[in-house]
């Protein structure tokens, strides 16, 4: 029987009932585009981040390029402007800078916590420098004291990436609600999935969350007037209904993830895998992990990848090409970042999600154990 790296079917089933009831209420509605349900959703996910305004927008990449277009808008950030970004994250964070005509500035992680190095933030800021783009990878927040306070002594933004750390906490606070805007992501396979393409921009800014409504509907605050030059970036009725059922079940499906995460760090324990960090030594007792992924690393990736496969176990690497090797932008291809290339080179994602069964964890630690 072989063990999937993700059973979204298995997950959603969970809340089968729950989810056709609210999707039956959006098809008796008649209203599928901004409606009850998205207000709805918007204002519990608020409540939940713990800010001031959520704004539903169709993905992920868009609410970060929404995120900098209203900063333009507002007149904050201008076209060439430079923001500060992790060298090791998914492209869809350097994209949204691309797209809203900034400066993508890569950093180099910390390879302990797969996040943004602190320590080298301040020497990649200049007078173009406008924001830090934060990605809080894996579900572990970044060191959002040290970057928030290099970013207050220079002025600039932070903005969070949270796509994979719905849930996670830092200091008592939870992702999107840390830094000055936050863009999530609902992609199926998140923490926080919907069934298909969803994602939302938490703030506690009245003055950008305005904007960012605005923007994210053909730059229109009023049906027919626009006063922006915006997107068609709605997150849709349906999504929002099912999004509302899942996020009840989020804190508890994150506990599970933890568990999970907890035992392959106890019970793993070939020397050839390096595990990841449950609690970086100088994060805050209060930090939470939330595992949306599980990323171990082996000098001989390649080779435990297609052992662990002969032996029925799917995984998944995140992500095999860096950024700055992508053809996407040639002119990063001779850069060199050996932190990031290592990552790359050497991560292997194994299963974890809240309904993988404990037969198939003991399974995968055993083989794993037994790779030589």
């Amino acid at each position: 029987m072989k063990i999937p790296f993700l059973d979204l079917k298995e997950i959603n089933n969970r809340y089968i009932a729950e989810i056709n009831a609210e999707i039956k209420k959006v098809l008796d509605s008649g209203w599928y585009i901004m409606g009850e349900q998205c207000s709805l959703f918007e204002q519990e996910f608020a409540d939940y981040c713990g800010t001031k305004h959520a704004i539903g927008v169709a993905s992920g990449l868009d609410a970060l390029i929404i995120i900098l277009e209203a900063y333009k808008e507002l007149g904050i950030f201008e076209l060439g402007d430079e923001v500060i970004v992790p060298a090791n994250t998914y492209i869809a964070s350097i994209l949204a800078i691309s797209k809203a005509g900034l400066v993508p500035v890569l950093v180099e992680p910390d390879i302990n916590t797969y996040n943004i190095d602190s320590q080298l933030i301040e020497e990649k800021i200049t007078d173009k420098t406008k924001a830090i783009l934060v990605v809080h990878l894996y579900g572990l927040v970044a060191q959002m004291g040290q970057i928030s306070s290099i970013a207050n002594k220079h002025n600039i933004k932070v903005i969070e990436d949270a796509a994979q750390a719905h849930g996670a906490i830092y200091n008592g606070k939870r992702a999107g609600n840390i830094g000055d805007a936050t863009g999530f992501s609902f992609y199926p396979g998140k923490n926080l999935g919907a069934l298909g393409d969803g994602g939302a921009i938490t703030t506690n800014d009245d003055e950008l969350a305005e904007v960012i409504s605005a923007f994210r509907n053909y730059g229109s605050q009023k049906k027919y007037v626009n006063k922006y030059k915006g997107l068609n970036s709605r997150l849709d009725e349906i999504q929002a209904a099912v999004l509302r059922v899942k996020l009840r079940y989020l804190d508890d499906d994150n506990q599970k993830r933890r568990e999970i995460a907890q035992y392959y760090c106890k019970n793993i324990t070939n020397p050839n895998i390096f595990l990841p960090t449950l609690q970086p030594s100088n994060s805050p007792s209060s930090q939470q992990h939330v595992f949306h992924l599980f990323v171990i690393r082996c000098k001989e990736r390649d080779r435990l990848q297609k052992y662990l496969t002969d032996n029925d176990i799917q995984t998944v690497i995140h992500y095999p090409i860096p950024s700055h090797k992508q053809e996407a932008y040639p002119e990063w291809n001779g850069l060199s970042f050996p932190t990031t290339e290592k990552i790359h080179c050497e991560c292997l994602s194994l299963p974890i999600s809240p309904v993988i069964k404990a037969e198939n964890l003991l399974k995968i630690v055993e083989v794993l154990n037994e790779f030589i």
